[in-house]
């Protein structure tokens, strides 16, 4: 494990000291847990279903998280790959697509379709099932360095109260990098880059500019606050960056897809990015008169945002969690 990582859960496993015990024992562990499966009930549907976004862009639902399909005359291009149990229906789902049969591999797959290209936007399951798959066909996967680190290693996801399994190495990405990136696909100009410690600390986002649609992972949340997962380098303050660096790439016609959940706009971007960077504030101002997470819950910090995002119980503990794990950078802090 390299130092930077042992770094990071020792400072968490010293946050968790401070937070409710009964958030991480006995019938409080179920919290965690039961939040999980509402973040990713969409997981569980019959089957795929397609959905135009324009010409040669689709969005697949019921796979897992969201995936972004680009047909061009090389083939197919995925943003995300679902959920390991979803893979032979989303490349049914795949094989109807327009593209799905170009390219100079398409004869040689049978009836498999062509998918030269996936990203991962982030390492978790539900968007990564279906490397295995696709690697076996032949696939480039494309994701930052931070993902491919967390599919090689197991990961004890404290929040979940859930341990992870290292991948195998046909899971892993196949090219990484560590800022930002430009390809052609079929002729068309993608752009991608890392949005640092956000939802995980290797989230990415990919940007089709030509038709200003922007595919972001789960670092948009819809219907429910955002999922700050500290375990793997998740925190409020890298969320709040990370929205303000989509932000700055957007304009009021681009078209988002978040990571679960239908498309969005530039507007649904700003005010997730309103209700962090104001929160972020409040929590650390609470975090510096000695507030725990469950402080944080009871004092009704998030009351202007939970008619719009939920429960904030989930969200409130995990941002306590990165806050600690923080808290030498932030202002104020001794």
């Amino acid at each position: 494990m390299s130092g930077r990582r042992q770094f990071l859960r020792t400072l968490v496993g010293g946050g968790a000291a401070l937070a409710s015990p009964a958030w991480m024992s006995g019938a409080g562990a179920l919290l965690p847990r039961l939040a999980f499966a509402r973040e990713h009930a969409e997981e569980r549907v019959a089957a795929p279903s397609v959905q135009p976004l324009t010409d040669s862009l689709a969005l697949i639902t019921g796979a897992g998280g969201n995936v972004v399909a680009l047909s061009g005359t090389d083939g197919v291009l995925l943003v995300d790959t679902g959920a390991s149990d979803s893979t032979h229906e989303l490349l049914k789902a795949v094989a109807t697509l327009p593209g799905a049969r170009a390219g100079k591999a398409a004869k040689s797959r049978g009836g498999s379709p062509s998918i030269p290209v996936a990203f991962n936007t982030h390492w978790h399951w539900d968007h990564t099932g279906g490397n295995e798959a696709l690697h076996r066909l032949g696939t480039k996967l494309i994701a930052h360095e931070n993902t491919r680190l967390w599919l090689g290693e197991p990961i004890w996801s404290e929040w979940q109260n859930r341990h992870y399994a290292p991948r195998p190495k046909e899971a892993w990405p196949t090219e990484t990098f560590w800022t930002q990136g430009q390809m052609q696909f079929g002729g068309e100009p993608i752009e991608y880059g890392h949005l640092t410690q956000a939802h995980t600390d290797g989230d990415l986002y990919v940007y089709f500019r030509k038709q200003n649609v922007l595919a972001v992972g789960c670092v948009l949340s819809v219907g429910r606050y955002p999922i700050l997962d500290f375990s793997t380098g998740g925190w409020i303050g890298g969320m709040a960056d990370a929205t303000k660096k989509l932000l700055d790439i957007t304009d009021e016609k681009t078209r988002i897809v978040p990571g679960i959940g239908p498309v969005q706009t530039r507007a649904d971007l700003a005010a997730e990015h309103e209700m962090l960077a104001r929160l972020w504030d409040d929590l650390w101002h609470q975090m510096l008169k000695g507030y725990g997470a469950s402080d944080m819950i009871a004092s009704g910090v998030t009351k202007t945002y939970d008619a719009r995002w939920g429960n904030p119980d989930l969200f409130l503990r995990q941002s306590f969690q990165g806050l600690y794990a923080h808290v030498r950078e932030m202002r104020g802090a001794v």
